[in-house]
């Protein structure tokens, strides 16, 4: 392990951590609120820091795979460390615990919350806590890539750490200039969001809350009662349609800036993305037209609103989903499962391990069916080699190994199933709310310090996607060699 580019990308990370954090304060001292001295102390604090590992002497070019995952893991770690301390140190979280479960579902886009007074909240820790969405939604190293070139080197490493979905491929052929691509793209269409909103009728800074909010798939309000506050269908269908778009692959933005809309068309995960979202509006909309009194325009909303949320891991709401049908509820917890494309800002399994995994099933019972016939696993005409096969298996596996260890022990708090069984879910695919008592109008303020500590690993685990996490704990890792 080569703990000098090890300690210099975690330091580079944390010094800009420190300088996003610099909006919230300037909001702080506008507001002259009692939140300005934990910006300060935590701005200098991580700056240090970062200034101090960043200025370590090693070679970037000397980063392997394993340096890659296990920096990626640590710098998110730290990051997360250091964010929680704005809520800790103003008094607004008094429990460490508890702003650090806030922080890691910030940064890891979940938006699951232990708030229970969340508009009593000063509005710069407020913006600093969705602001977490946007800043994690793309990924903090893909940021660090685009902002400085010269930690380039072999650092692809971390860009296939962080990315979701299986191995990322550049946009160009410079990784720094694919990162500035990525994250201009998803500037744009972020500001889109807020311009939307505002004309829709929203204030502004809760424009920009919200925005962060769809565009990193988060799902924090500054409202308790979410978007579901404003009753404002033109708000509703921005952030449906916002939520959608963001959990497409941000590869296929790029196709459309360059008028490929072939490559578009007809990419498999998009298409399979788009059928089961389509489809389970539908599924829900007649399920759930009785209890909006048949009106077919209030219905289609709220369904099409609560799908994009869910499937794209938002976790933002019009309505208490927690009161539907059990059908409602087994399709969206099937989508939640599922979650969107692979290179989006959303969570979950993805669209595309989902493809593979049902065409390797219809690959066994052809080849059982036909022994002697030489057959391929293909996905937009490319074949799939075996490694991949092999690591969407054990990601699978790892998966559902994860949730079930996960349920075990947080059913240490004796909540009902429902509880415990969608929390651990919501959190491993970094969605937020659940059901039951974690429903869009509950929160997860009642679980034990042990089981918060468990779901924030959950959602630490579930953003990297397990293996970067795995890497960092394996004791072979840290082996001179």
């Amino acid at each position: 392990m080569n703990f000098n580019v090890l300690l210099k990308t975690t330091g580079t990370v944390l010094f800009w951590e420190s300088i996003l954090m610099l909006p919230s304060l300037i909001i702080a001292i506008y507001d002259n609120s009692y939140d300005i001295n934990g910006f300060l102390i935590s701005i200098i604090v991580s700056g240090a820091i970062g200034l101090i590992l960043k200025n370590i002497k090693s070679d970037v070019n000397d980063m392997r795979k394993r340096e890659g995952y296990a920096t990626v893991a640590i710098c998110w770690l730290v990051m997360s460390i250091m964010g929680a301390l704005p809520f800790y140190i103003s008094g607004s979280i008094p429990s460490y615990i508890d702003a650090l479960f806030e922080t890691i579902s910030g940064f890891t886009t979940t938006g699951a919350s232990i708030l229970q007074n969340i508009e009593s909240m000063p509005r710069a820790l407020l913006f600093w806590r969705s602001f977490t969405h946007w800043i994690g939604g793309m990924g903090v190293l893909v940021f660090t890539l685009a902002l400085i070139p010269s930690i380039g080197g072999r650092t692809v490493f971390l860009m296939r750490a962080e990315s979701s979905g299986p191995a990322p491929g550049k946009l160009v052929p410079k990784l720094s200039e694919s990162s500035k691509i990525l994250y201009i793209i998803y500037a744009v269409m972020t500001a889109i969001i807020v311009i939307l909103l505002i004309i829709a009728g929203m204030p502004v800074f809760d424009s920009f809350i919200h925005a962060f909010g769809t565009a990193g798939t988060g799902g924090f309000s500054n409202k308790a009662l979410s978007i579901g506050y404003y009753n404002n269908p033109y708000v509703d269908w921005i952030i449906t349609i916002g939520m959608f778009l963001f959990g497409i692959n941000f590869t296929l933005f790029f196709s459309i800036l360059r008028r490929d809309w072939k490559n578009i068309l007809k990419n498999e995960e998009f298409r399979l993305y788009c059928f089961y979202s389509f489809l389970g509006i539908m599924l829900i909309f007649l399920n759930v037209l009785p209890k909006f009194q048949f009106n077919y325009a209030e219905a289609i909303r709220h369904s099409a609103f609560t799908v994009s949320s869910l499937v794209s891991t938002t976790g933002y709401a019009t309505t208490d989903f927690n009161l539907w049908p059990m059908f409602s509820k087994s399709i969206l917890m099937t989508l939640m499962l599922f979650g969107s494309c692979a290179g989006s800002t959303a969570g979950g399994m993805k669209s595309i391990r989902v493809l593979i995994l049902f065409k390797s099933i219809l690959y066994e019972i052809k080849r059982t069916i036909h022994p002697s016939s030489v057959q391929t696993i293909k996905i937009n005409n490319k074949s799939i080699n075996d490694d991949t096969l092999k690591s969407i298996l054990i990601f699978f596996t790892s998966y559902v190994m994860i949730i079930i260890i996960a349920i075990i022990l947080v059913s240490l708090d004796n909540f009902d199933f429902m509880t415990t069984f969608s929390s651990v879910l919501a959190m491993v695919s970094n969605i937020g709310p659940g059901f039951s008592l974690v429903g869009p109008m509950g929160n997860f303020a009642n679980f034990s310090n042990f089981s918060k500590i468990v779901l924030s690993a959950c959602m630490i685990l579930g953003r990297l996607e397990l293996i970067p996490i795995l890497i960092l704990l394996s004791p072979a890792n840290w082996k001179k060699h």
